[in-house]
């Protein structure tokens, strides 16, 4: 039986954050949206592929994430509106905040089956991670909203970047939390970062 690789932590997030920081790279150098805009394809593509490659399997949100950079940087080249791929962050984390908050409404939390397999948790605790994980895709909706209405397209790449750090540092200050709560203490692990990827 062939056992799955898992890599380190490190790695995933390195192929996560590929497409931002090859847009990033490129829209700097170039000034080019629309080519920049293929490069966020082709890291979306060879990210999902490392993925599946090395974890075989893909993990669900940079799933999610990862096809819907196909989608909106698809219709932003498709349509000449380089507004489209801005708003993916913009429309994809206040929907995923919402789907956070609605589920604690109706007493189901989607976080828990996010990420469910690598915590075991008591229920309030994972109420407390899916507030604060609603709480940041909030900010970062708001955030990335006021960033592409008044910056350059530049800044916005830039911003973009910053973000998946930032999503890096909240995915580690959850640990001391995960550690206090975590009902099997010798398997807490750094949770996954808000922000897998472009």
């Amino acid at each position: 039986m062939v056992e799955s690789t898992t890599p380190t932590p490190w790695l995933r997030y390195a192929v996560d954050g590929l497409p931002a920081v090859a847009f990033l790279g490129v829209i700097l150098v170039t000034h080019d949206f629309r080519l920049a805009t293929w490069f966020v394809i082709g890291g979306a593509l060879l990210a999902l592929g490392v993925s599946l490659v090395v974890e075989r399997r893909v993990r669900p949100l940079p799933a999610v994430t990862g096809v819907l950079a196909l989608v909106f940087g698809g219709f932003s080249l498709l349509l000449h509106r380089p507004d489209i791929l801005q708003m993916k962050m913009t429309i994809v984390d206040t929907i995923l905040g919402a789907v956070l908050f609605g589920g604690l409404l109706i007493k189901r939390n989607p976080l828990k089956f996010m990420l469910g397999g690598a915590f075991t948790l008591p229920d309030r605790a994972w109420t407390i991670l899916a507030v604060r994980y609603g709480l940041f895709w909030w900010a970062c909706a708001a955030a990335n909203e006021f960033i592409r209405r008044t910056q350059t397209a530049e800044t916005w790449a830039t911003f973009r970047v910053a973000v998946l750090v930032a999503a890096v540092v909240f995915a580690v200050a959850q640990t001391p939390f995960l550690m206090k709560h975590n009902l099997a203490p010798n398997e807490v692990k750094t949770p996954e970062p808000p922000d897998p990827g472009f």
